[in-house]
């Protein structure tokens, strides 16, 4: 099996130039899909901390790099939407969210905010003794008492407990932000949520203030797009706060 992928058929999702070179790094499997991005990328291609793979490899056998709290040591680790990134000899902290296009990007945060991170509820299920499992966005299971928390939530998970420590759920007047689409990146507030019958996807229309679109931008604020495309967030996940 190849491990190269081809620059320009490589997910829209990954931050990496199309034209520069005609291969780049391949994801192994794991969490995120096709859409994860390979850790070798971030580090060589987004931070620029290293230059090579050998170099990411040095890194990474210190343990140094963190995702949502664990040490890796394969540059090859997809990471995607929500994770969390720790330097810990750098005390650097980051949060993989949606940029424009589509494109992930990474948002500085404090130590305390990269002590979570947030799923979306992708599916849910009874279990043995009562329980429910949920499973995340990025393919994560949890196993909870509670069965208050719906599909299209969003859930805050401890890093090191692995316990839910918050809870958002998807409804009118949530905060969201695109994750997909031609609004991918943009933060705005549920105001009606249009339900399709049959297989088709639920419409969401999502109010903006003026502030969310740029003067060069020449539409009016606020979007529709369909449910699979937003996630809900906390107000703390724009400025770098803490997610509690």
């Amino acid at each position: 099996m190849t491990k190269h992928q081809k620059r320009l058929s490589a997910p829209n999702s990954w931050p990496v130039e199309r034209k520069e070179e005609t291969f780049t790094v391949k994801a192994d499997a794991g969490p995120h899909g096709e859409s994860g991005v390979p850790l070798l990328i971030v580090l060589r291609d987004v931070l620029g901390y290293v230059d090579t793979r050998k170099e990411a490899r040095y890194a990474l056998d210190n343990d140094s790099v963190l995702v949502n709290g664990v040490a890796v040591s394969d540059e090859e680790r997809p990471v995607g939407m929500f994770d969390i990134l720790a330097f810990t000899e750098r005390e650097e902290f980051y949060r993989v969210f949606p940029g424009d296009g589509g494109r992930l990007s990474l948002d500085p945060i404090d130590e305390a905010s990269a002590e979570s991170r947030l799923g979306k509820v992708t599916g849910k299920r009874q279990v043995t003794g009562g329980q429910f499992q949920y499973t995340l966005h990025d393919g994560t299971t949890l196993v909870a008492d509670e069965g208050e928390y719906a599909g299209k939530d969003s859930l805050v998970v401890d890093n090191e407990t692995k316990e839910v420590v918050a809870h958002f759920p998807y409804e009118e007047g949530a905060l969201v932000t695109a994750v997909a689409g031609t609004h991918a990146g943009e933060v705005g507030t549920v105001d009606d949520i249009t339900v399709t019958p049959g297989s088709g996807s639920n419409g969401v229309t999502v109010e903006q203030d003026d502030d969310a679109v740029s003067a060069a931008d020449d539409r009016e604020p606020g979007f529709e797009t369909v449910e699979e495309y937003v996630v809900v967030i906390d107000e703390n996940f724009t400025d770098g706060g803490d997610d509690e």
